[in-house]
Order: structure tokens, then C-alpha cells, then sequence
């Protein structure tokens, strides 16, 4: 029974990991298989289930250990077992888990950041980062099969960066101390700078852990990409056999830079000093190009301003307070509290008007007059019809008699006859056979 266990490779399930055995590691499962009996654990973790297991993976750990469950593994690590601990972009702050507690003390931590490409190549999502030259140890590139004949043994001959290629999709950076050793990184032309990303450390004749801060790097969608498959058979050839032993030059001395944190440049680029060369040449302090003391209240500059006004011959007063006019194109709006008021048409006022006299036609007015009048009227019934019919407009005031109006009908009638008579004379001619 112990036998078959040491040949047991075992998925955690048990904190909502983001990647299984049967969703999302599929291809990498069925390689396993050929050599290895693989397990499910969704139940806590002890000694006993883990007893004689020979690799324990958690891939992307959506949940806290229990500080029961993180000693169990220190225990079962120290015990022989080896470990693969996979997470992601967002570090445990993204995945809400404390995996950390436990690598802290083989000095790897994941960070809470993400490695994103700042060059676009092949692949179109920044986070799909594409290394082409992060290789820190040599013995990777050695036992993934890529290291030229007759170089193998020259120490000399210096570690190959540019190796392997792989894609490191959604992933996190890695803090590593010694005596964990970084075996893989950012390169120089991802975010974070040549960061580790990859990390190994070995229990003094005991067991492996295997860190890795991407837990898609070896998923199906990511396997078959440039050479992840390699480096995957790198890190179970690690864990599983002793044929890798890491070179100590590389090792001792990883090409790796310091971990650096960005101030929040949005914020300070608001407040730049006019000219930087305002400061030391080569300031050690950047911050200290950076002028703050602009946007302080205070009244520091209250008596330079006060003897001014004697430098200026200016009588030193309270100012006045001058009332602003502003000129606006239309006036202010009030709220329609009660119904407008519409303006009174021109006098008369319309119930004064007369309203036959406004409306109706000549020739009704004319006919309601006659009816009204009598032989007696007769003077009043000729100036009435010469206003109706707009005689008395076109006379004078003092000839607006019924004498003169019926003058100036009689007038037009006879112009009237004169041109009805010289048009019946042109139309007699034109007919006419002589």
C-alpha cells in the first residue's frame, strides 16, 4: 500500500481552486498518467490523507488555509513530499487565499502584482506575456534538451537567457530568498523588470517546492504556447526524479533586479516644479523636485504685500466693495407660480367696436344705411355712403359735403363710360371688314 501511494500525484480541490485535475488541467493530467496514479482531495488536508503521496498541486487556491492544514503540508514536506503551489495575477489579495504563510518560510512569496508585456508580439492581451529571455539558471535549458554540444560541461561558458521561450499568461511576480532559487523571470522586456516568476527549493534531504505565480502557464489553453510544455516537464522531472541538480553559479547569483515600487505618477505630475533644473543636477531624492508649498494657505507674504502700498504711493485702505453688473442676453427665470398676464390690445378697448361696421360688406352697409334713412336724411345719407365707399378719404376735409362727394362720383362714372365707349370703338375697328 505504500508503494502504490508514493506513485500518487494529488489535486487539491478543496479551496475553490481556480484549475483541477479535471477542469482546465486535462492535457497536463493525461502526461502525468502514463507514470503516475492521480487523486482529488476536496476534503481538509492531514497527515494521514497525504501519508506516502509523492507530489501534493494546488492551482489557483480560491480560499484561506487552515493554520491546521499549513503545518500539515510543512510536515508533509518535511516528511519527503513535494509541493506545487500555482497562483495568479492579484497575488492572495485577488485569490483570497494565505499560501504565502506557508512559502514565507522558504523564503518565496508571491506578490500581489501582475507581469504584463509593454511590447505587443504574437499575442494581443498585455497580460499574455511572451518571455523570450527569461532563463536564470542554465540547468533549465539543459534538461529541457536545449543546450549546445560541447558547452554542457564548460562552466564558463556562462548561463543562456534566451534558452526557452514561454508564455506567461495572467501571472504575478515572485519574491525569492535564499535558500530558494529563482529558475525562471520576466525578462527585460516585460513589467515588472527581470522578476522572478519561478522558484525551487529543496528540504535538506526531504522534499521540493515548486513555486510558480502563474496557474495558467500550464493550463490547456496555454500548454501547447511556444515552450511551456518543456519547462512544465522541466518542473515535474525536478520534483519527481533527482536527475536536475540546479547550477550553484546561477543559483548564488540569478540575473534578477531589485523589486520597485511606482509612485503614483498621475498624482505628482499635477504638481511639477516649473523647471526641474530647479534642483540638484542629479538629485537623490526625485520627490524633492517637487514643489508642494504652492498650494499652502497661509499669510507669510502679509507684510511684503502691506509695504508695498508705500513703495507704490498708494493709500493703504480697506478695499470697497464695488457691486458686480452683470450683463446677461436674457432675463432670469422665474417659476410660473400664477397664469401670465396677457398684454391688452390697443384702444378701443374690442367691446367698444362696432362690430357691422369692422365686418360687413359694402354693400350690407349701404343697404342697412338706406333702410335707416329717410327724405330728411338726405345730407347725412350722401356723407355716410361717400364713407363707406372711401370717397371721404380722398377729399379734402372741408369738402367732405354730399355736394362734392356727389361731384367726385359723378367724375369717376363719366371716366368710367369714356373708357367702357373707347374700348367698344377699338374692338368695332379690328372686327370691322374696311
Amino acid at each position: 500500500m505504500e508503494n502504490e501511494q508514493r506513485n500518487t500525484v494529488i489535486f487539491n480541490a478543496s479551496k475553490k481552486e481556480l484549475f483541477t485535475g479535471n477542469n482546465g488541467y486535462k492535457s497536463l493530467q493525461k502526461r502525468l498518467r502514463a507514470q503516475w496514479k492521480i487523486q482529488s482531495i476536496k476534503e481538509e488536508l492531514s497527515l494521514e490523507k497525504l501519508k506516502g503521496v509523492k507530489l501534493w498541486i494546488t492551482a489557483g487556491p480560491r480560499e484561506k488555509f487552515t493554520a491546521t492544514e499549513l503545518e500539515v503540508l510543512k510536515q508533509y514536506l518535511d516528511g519527503g513530499g513535494d509541493i506545487l503551489v500555482m497562483l495568479g495575477e492579484g497575488g492572495e489579495i485577488k485569490y483570497d487565499t494565505n499560501i504565502n504563510f506557508l512559502l514565507e518560510e522558504f523564503g518565496i512569496m508571491v506578490n500581489s502584482d501582475a507581469v504584463v508585456r509593454n511590447v505587443y508580439y504574437k499575442y494581443f492581451h498585455p497580460k499574455e506575456a511572451l518571455v523570450s529571455n527569461g532563463v536564470l539558471n542554465r540547468e533549465i535549458s539543459r534538461a529541457a534538451g536545449k543546450v549546445i554540444t560541447g558547452v554542457l560541461e564548460d562552466e564558463s561558458a556562462g548561463n543562456n537567457a534566451q534558452a526557452l521561450t514561454f508564455l506567461y499568461p495572467y501571472g504575478a511576480t515572485l519574491s525569492v530568498m535564499k535558500p530558494a532559487v529563482a529558475v525562471l523571470s520576466t525578462g527585460s522586456v516585460c513589467f515588472p523588470l527581470n522578476r522572478p516568476v519561478m522558484a525551487f527549493y529543496q528540504v535538506k534531504e526531504a522534499g521540493k517546492l515548486a513555486v510558480l505565480g502563474s496557474c495558467h502557464m500550464f493550463s490547456d489553453q496555454y500548454l501547447d504556447k511556444e515552450e511551456n510544455s518543456k519547462i512544465m516537464d522541466v518542473v515535474f522531472q525536478w520534483l519527481m526524479t533527482d536527475n536536475i541538480h540546479l547550477n550553484q553559479i546561477d543559483a548564488e547569483d540569478p540575473e534578477i533586479t531589485d523589486y520597485t515600487m511606482l509612485p503614483d505618477t498621475g498624482c505628482l505630475s499635477e504638481r511639477p516644479r516649473v523647471c526641474l533644473q530647479e534642483g540638484d543636477e542629479n538629485p537623490r531624492d526625485f520627490t524633492s523636485l517637487f514643489d508642494i508649498s504652492a498650494f499652502k494657505l497661509s499669510n507669510d507674504t502679509l507684510p511684503q504685500v502691506i509695504s508695498s502700498y508705500k513703495q507704490l504711493h498708494i493709500k493703504h485702505e480697506p478695499l470697497q466693495l464695488i457691486t458686480p453688473q452683470f450683463e446677461t442676453p436674457l432675463p432670469q427665470l422665474q417659476p410660473s407660480v400664477f397664469p401670465p398676464a396677457f398684454r391688452d390690445l390697443p384702444p378701443p378697448m374690442l367691446d367698444l367696436f362696432d362690430l357691422d361696421e369692422a365686418f360687413s360688406s359694402e354693400n350690407a352697409r349701404l343697404a342697412q344705411l338706406s333702410n335707416e334713412c329717410t327724405d330728411d336724411d338726405l345730407e347725412f345719407y350722401v356723407r355716410k355712403c361717400g364713407e363707406i365707399l372711401g370717397v371721404a378719404k380722398k377729399l379734402d376735409k372741408d369738402q367732405r359735403d354730399a355736394k362734392h362727394i356727389l361731384e367726385h362720383i359723378f367724375f369717376q362714372v363719366v371716366e368710367f363710360k369714356k373708357r367702357n365707349q373707347e374700348h367698344d370703338i377699338d374692338k368695332e375697328a379690328q372686327f370691322s371688314p374696311f
